[in-house]
């Protein structure tokens, strides 16, 4: 931990040694300094969550997502390159699943099924809604022990 304090400590030292000597002789000089992904519309889980290759489509979802129901969805899945499902849209990069704190799921299902560009829409019975760019479609999976992945449809034929 002191190393990391140390280095953090030498490296404002020298952009404040690089800010002072461009004011004394007049001269602008470029300092790179590091840069960090911004995003707006959503939140990250963790930071091992990947999602800096998410296309400007699923980008807009997402921030759909945020203006329908006033809050920034939290992303706990994005990039999984080495997803175990092979036509995963998560392998791409073009799927999320999300939260939203402090919504409902069914307003979040709904600004989902309500944004342009919106592929898929999954529910998962803890409370995670997938959501992608690939072709519509809508399932709702709880795990085999509630019999697998089904649609909502078939869902409430069984139950009659």
């Amino acid at each position: 931990m002191r190393n990391v304090f140390s280095i953090a400590l030498a490296c404002l030292l020298t952009l404040s040694f690089c800010a002072t000597g461009e004011a004394r002789d007049g001269k602008r000089r470029k300092v790179k300094l590091p840069s960090h992904s911004v995003t707006l519309a959503y939140s990250l889980q963790t930071v091992s969550v990947r999602a800096s290759c998410f296309s400007p489509r699923l980008q807009g979802i997402l921030a759909h997502i945020a203006a329908k129901t006033g809050r920034r969805p939290l992303v706990t899945s994005g990039h999984r390159p080495h997803a175990s499902r092979r036509g995963s849209l998560h392998r791409t990069c073009q799927a999320a699943d999300i939260r939203v704190p402090g919504v409902s799921e069914s307003r979040i299902l709904a600004a989902a099924r309500s944004a342009p560009g919106i592929g898929g829409i999954g529910r998962y019975c803890n409370g995670i809604v997938h959501v992608d760019t690939g072709p519509r479609r809508q399932w709702v999976h709880c795990g085999r022990s509630r019999g697998g992945i089904l649609s909502a449809k078939r869902r409430s034929a069984r139950r009659v």
